[in-house]
């Protein structure tokens, strides 16, 4: 076996790879942004989930990627545990068909193709030509480089410790499943291992009985990318990737001992040995998607008792805001004050998990990036909304109400990124190991106390409209900027004594400024509700 041999498998390995991107790209562009609204929308029950799973994957050509994408949405709390997990069984039944390709032995067509999607490429002048001339590069790439592989791996043919190896991987199966876990993992692609069983076996390298521990083992090694994916996501996303793992497992395990039946029933499907290869990876995948697809709900429960803990999801996007009612500005103005409500609510759980992380305090940091998140997310759907909304025959009073609405939603996501600024010194407080005095800090914790009494007290006027409490969130604003002042007058005395730290200065006095100004955007809202 020469470096050129190894070489050469190698490149025609890295093409099919990058022909396999580029077809996928191609979709994904020719497609918009549908593969990822299809995993958002068709999970609405089990079946409907694997048939959304199989049709993305099918698409982007990669069940790794559908993996690491349904970690992400039940990450953002988009998706479910019991929807993630019939998505993932239905992605690996769609990337069975990059095999099934594989197995057509398409080479003769990979330049023509090449050609014909270079053309497309600069001569298309829309975006869904462009995608479909990548879709055709990519296409005849994939099978350029099966066939390079194919091409340079003859030699395996007599290659003495190849066939031994070949031979103990058919008399243990373990052996050939661990080559295929190795193998997939490295290339980060069952498709790409599955492909290149078939090309060999096109070519005589290997037979049906070789390939399928190999075959078993790519489904498990495929597993890693959303394994490595969910390091330090959710706890939910994390039984995501264990799902994808002890499912693809599992199907290993139940058809390791019935490997000799398996090779008969997939022999029989035709005489065609790189076909047989792909239609035993095809009848694996669909086998175990279809035993554990009546039992999802106690297979997460199972995951549940592996992975233990409880953990509150962040629920993403607008709650109240009903797109039909928006013809209907009396309850339309209704559903919107709930809204506000729910995003005051976060502001206040943000801040004050910020200043706990000031003070020193351990928080759920996820928590608060996700409320964060959502509470941009919010301000622009009210937003949206309130601009709908006010299309159609609101009164004087609804007008003026969704007026304070856009109003109240600007205070509040401010109060929101002054919460993350406050986390952003707190952390470079710790990094560089900032000391604060004990008379500065006793100084802050008053403020921060005087803060969020402003900020719940306009919170909870804006939510009874209780104008009597509105008025006394109001007279605090004097008091506030009085001791704001008070306090950086006390923190310059202490510097010219020696006493504070001057790098921890600057902190405190950035820590007095974002607690002021949180206080004038609490009173803005206590103004608006006196206003209504």
């Amino acid at each position: 076996m020469s470096a050129e041999m190894v070489l050469t498998a190698f490149g025609g390995v890295g093409l099919f790879l990058y022909g396999m991107f580029r077809m996928s790209e191609g979709l994904q562009k020719a497609a918009g942004d549908r593969m990822r609204r299809i995993l958002e929308t068709l999970t609405v029950n089990r079946f409907a989930s694997v048939a959304a799973g199989l049709v993305v994957t099918a698409v982007i050509q990669s069940s790794g990627a559908t993996a690491v994408m349904c970690v992400s949405f039940v990450n953002a709390g988009l998706m479910g545990l019991e929807q993630a997990i019939a998505v993932i069984m239905g992605a690996n039944i769609g990337t069975t068909i990059t095999a099934q390709l594989v197995a057509f032995s398409l080479e003769k067509v990979a330049l023509p193709a090449i050609a014909l999607g270079m053309v497309m490429r600069l001569a298309g002048r829309r975006k869904v030509s462009k995608g479909f001339g990548d879709v055709l590069l990519g296409f005849g790439m994939l099978f350029l480089g099966m066939s390079i592989v194919g091409d340079a791996l003859e030699p395996l043919r007599t290659y003495e410790p190849f066939l031994n190896l070949m031979l103990l991987g058919r008399k243990n199966p373990l052996i050939g499943i661990l080559v295929g876990i190795i193998v997939t993992t490295l290339l980060q692609s069952s498709s790409a291992a599955t492909g290149l069983a078939v090309t060999m076996a096109s070519r005589g390298i290997v037979d049906l009985g070789m390939a399928l521990p190999i075959i078993l083992g790519s489904n498990i090694g495929t597993t890693s990318t959303a394994l490595v994916s969910s390091v330090g996501t959710s706890l939910t996303a994390r039984r995501t990737a264990l799902a994808h793992f002890l499912f693809n497992t599992f199907g290993t395990i139940v058809f390791l001992p019935l490997l000799s039946p398996f090779e008969r029933l997939a022999a029989s499907t035709t005489t065609d040995m790189a076909r047989q290869i792909a239609n035993a990876h095809s009848i694996f995948n669909v086998t175990v998607t279809l035993l554990l697809l009546p039992v999802i709900p106690q297979f997460a429960a199972l995951i549940c008792r592996i992975l233990k803990g409880d953990e509150s999801i962040v629920e993403r996007g607008p709650k109240y805001l009903d797109a039909r009612l928006v013809s209907t500005p009396f309850m339309a103005v209704m559903q919107t004050k709930k809204e506000v409500i729910r995003m005051a609510r976060l502001c206040i759980e943000n801040l004050e998990t910020a200043v706990a992380i000031f003070t020193g305090e351990k928080r759920d940091r996820r928590r608060f990036d996700d409320i964060e998140d959502v509470i941009d997310e919010i301000e622009e759907a009210i937003s949206y909304y309130v601009a709908k909304v006010s299309q159609h025959d609101v009164s004087d009073s609804e007008a003026k109400t969704l007026t304070s609405v856009i109003n109240i939603c600007a205070d509040l996501e401010r109060i929101g990124d002054h919460s993350v600024s406050i986390v952003e010194l707190a952390d470079y407080s710790k990094e560089h190991e900032l000391p604060f005095s004990e008379e500065g800090i006793s100084e802050l914790n008053e403020m921060i106390s005087y803060v969020l009494e402003a900020v719940k007290g306009a919170v909870e006027a804006l939510d009874t409209g209780d104008k009597v409490k509105a008025t006394r969130i109001v007279a605090i604003d004097d008091r506030l900027d009085e001791m704001e002042r008070e306090l950086r007058a006390k923190h310059i005395r202490r510097l010219n004594q020696g006493i504070c730290y001057p790098a921890s200065g600057v902190v405190y006095l950035d820590m007095l400024s974002h607690l002021e100004r949180i206080g004038d955007h609490a009173v803005n809202i206590a103004e608006q509700v006196i206003a209504a």
